[in-house]
């Protein structure tokens, strides 16, 4: 409670010194220009939501890359925390390692959105970018539903690591979400802003609309209906882990498609608004030629 109180202290403090001090300096902020009301957002229900999505591929994929990886962190998540509290039956224990994870999900977050983020896209593009998110979940959750699915068969690896089978797939479920977590944030979500600039301003503001209503709650709550399905069909989570498993390879699989589809189209548009940019530049160099 202390540290949350500190934190709002510094919040506000941050917040009073802008005020002070950015908003009153005239490089940043005119005070005597007019300050344009900002545009209302379109709502949209969800069946308007739902036909936009249909009616736009560009704006369909990025649905889809929203919904998969809400489906997919959802869906290793209550796996892995499963596995935590057969490790960690105490409620202190409990705590204690949670604690120890929130802050090693900080520190690389921090770190990939300082040094990898920028520079992954500045090198490599926005496909390669946005690709790196599913890669990533794909191969460190096929990793840690190997070791829960098939535990027995992986315990010389245990053994050798000189740790229990239960806590070595604890480990690698939390290397899993620290990695996820921390391209999300460095990759995945600038990605995800970067694809609206191409468009213009009515797709922005219905596409942003129609994916806050289908893609963001259809992904937080798909993988959820998933695992409740699976639990009255077959009873427990342990037995509906490797089903889990399956679903997590094929929803990773059409988010890699979409995202490489959303990067084809990405680049086309992109370039299409370099060219218009460009054109009227060019053309009195071409008549003074």
């Amino acid at each position: 409670m202390g540290m949350t109180l500190l934190s709002g202290m510094v919040v506000a403090g941050c917040y009073w010194w802008m005020n002070r001090n950015v908003l009153t300096d005239p490089r940043f902020f005119d005070p005597n220009e007019q300050v344009k009301k900002k545009k209302s957002k379109p709502k949209m229900s969800l069946g308007e939501s739902f036909k936009y999505l249909l009616s736009s591929p560009y704006i369909g994929c990025l649905a889809v890359l929203v919904i998969s990886y809400g489906v997919a962190i959802n869906i290793v998540e209550v796996t892995w925390k499963s596995q935590l509290k057969l490790q960690f039956p105490d409620a202190n224990d409990y705590n204690a390692f949670m604690g120890m994870f929130s802050t090693i999900t900080g520190a690389v977050t921090v770190f990939m959105m300082l040094f990898v983020g920028g520079n992954v896209m500045r090198r490599f593009g926005w496909t390669t970018a946005a690709m790196i998110t599913p890669v990533v979940l794909l191969v460190t959750g096929a990793i840690f539903f190997a070791l829960v699915v098939f535990r027995e068969q992986f315990s010389w690896l245990s053994t050798a690591m000189l740790v229990s089978p239960l806590l070595l797939a604890v480990i690698v479920g939390m290397v899993q979400n620290i990695m996820s977590k921390s391209c999300k944030y460095s990759l995945f979500d600038p990605t995800k802003e970067m694809a609206y600039i191409p468009l213009d301003q009515e797709q922005k503001t219905k596409g942003k609309a129609a994916i806050d209503v289908v893609g963001a709650r259809l992904g937080k709550s798909g993988g959820s209906l998933m695992q409740q399905g699976l639990l009255v069909a077959f009873g427990s989570l342990a037995a509906i882990t490797p089903y889990l498993g399956v679903i997590l390879l094929v929803i990773i699989a059409g988010w890699l498609v979409a995202a490489r589809s959303l990067g084809r189209q990405f680049n086309e548009i992109s370039q299409e608004k370099d060219e218009e940019v460009a054109a009227p530049a060019g053309e009195p160099a071409k008549a003074a030629s």
